[in-house]
């Protein structure tokens, strides 16, 4: 591929992990160079990467204590391999945009807004800022992108918005805001691509299941719920984060344990969900290797599967019925049993799977008398981000 080609570099950014990918402008079917540097502060930091310039991918162990470290070893790493040659913006994904409802330049003004609303975000925003304040440092020339996962859900209508709280707290932008926002977008263009319009403006809940889990009611293309709100921890439990809690839980902690904010949030973001009823992984797939000797691990995918069941009942609801249900994400995409799990008890709403099929991972895991199409569909937030920062680039070079 010609070296000559603008490009754009996207940076999604987790709060263990940095995924990359090199984009040619427009060539958007495969990136020249992607990867991700993972295990960030675990002790066993490894970046792992795709690079088509040179035929060359591989995964190396290196030191990575922090966002910080990881992102200069980035940079570096890079730089090495020429990747910022013809780089005309980097693309950030930023997990909380408040209120912002498109893509935007990255100046000192967003920063400090950025700044300000860190404290919605902990576990996302400060490494985020990092990571744009590093690439500034070493790459100045080059404008910055942020692109926001809570852009899909600003169309949300207010009832969906609300938090039942008073209403000075609204006004001060406290509401629900939902996050996954940039898969979101990609899973309904791709499933525009592979079904047509019309099944892509029916009846759709997306399911984003991974470690970090969410699911959103789309109909006629705009977003009218999702399961997370004000922060990434609320919702479905995932991983590590609990989902939805019983508010009291807070105060009971504060009065028996005397618990500090600072070690309530380490333990709802880090210490809960499969992590915290299995006592022993976060991680679905040990959690299913396990559940028929231990009963801790039977119990953490019960509960995942019999809450996700939950959603899908109540966005239904919300829908007025149902035509799509797409699984996407790393449990969404690559475990049967889980989804299995989820539709068993919901053919009342007209999903029946084709076991087959679903055993495969197939694009298709309903069967054809299926009244609800169930969808496998691999979601690419990077690409995602590669195409909004050209659309901002070519709104910036019209003005």
């Amino acid at each position: 591929m010609s070296s000559q080609k603008n490009r754009v570099l996207t940076i999604n950014g987790g709060s263990s992990s940095i995924k990359f990918a090199l984009y040619e402008l427009e060539e958007w079917s495969r990136p020249v160079l992607y990867g991700e540097i993972a295990g960030i502060g675990t002790g066993h930091s490894t970046i792992n990467f795709n690079n088509a310039l040179s035929d060359d991918k591989g995964s190396l162990i290196i030191e990575a204590a922090n966002h910080d470290r990881a992102v200069d070893y980035l940079v570096d790493w890079l730089e090495a391999r020429h990747a910022f040659v013809s780089v005309k913006a980097i693309g950030h994904r930023i997990v909380h945009g408040m209120k912002h409802t498109e893509p935007e330049l990255i100046t000192d003004e967003l920063l400090l807004e950025l700044r300000k609303i860190s404290a919605y975000d902990p576990e996302h925003l400060p490494d985020e800022i990092k990571l744009i304040e590093v690439f500034r440092k070493r790459h100045p020339e080059l404008p910055q992108v942020a692109c926001f996962d809570t852009t899909f859900h600003t169309s949300m209508p207010p009832v969906a918005k609300l938090l039942p709280v008073p209403r000075r707290y609204f006004e001060q932008g406290i509401q629900r805001y939902g996050f996954h926002g940039l898969s979101y977008a990609y899973l309904i263009e791709e499933l525009e691509r592979q079904a047509g319009v019309e099944t892509a403006r029916g009846k759709i809940i997306l399911a984003h299941l991974g470690s970090g889990a969410s699911m959103a009611a789309v109909k006629n293309g705009t977003c009218l719920d999702t399961t997370m709100g004000f922060t990434p921890a609320s919702g479905l439990p995932m991983g590590s984060r609990s989902g939805d809690l019983d508010p009291g839980f807070a105060w009971y902690l504060m009065q028996i344990e005397k618990m500090t904010p600072q070690q309530f949030n380490q333990l709802i973001n880090h210490q809960s969900g499969l992590l915290g009823i299995s006592e022993t992984s976060a991680d679905m797939k040990e959690l299913l290797q396990m559940e028929l000797t231990d009963n801790r691990a039977a119990e953490a995918v019960e509960l995942f599967c019999y809450q996700a069941r939950k959603w899908i009942g109540s966005f239904a609801a919300v829908l007025g019925g149902l035509d799509t249900l797409v699984f996407s994400g790393g449990i969404g995409e690559h475990s049967a049993v889980v989804r299995q799990s989820i539709c068993s008890g919901l053919q009342f709403l007209g999903i029946e799977l084709d076991e087959p099929c679903n055993l495969k991972d197939a694009p298709i895991v309903s069967t054809s008398a299926s009244k609800v199409s169930v969808r496998v569909i691999s979601t690419n937030e990077e690409l995602m981000i590669a195409k909004l920062v050209t659309g901002v680039l070519n709104r910036t070079t019209k003005k």
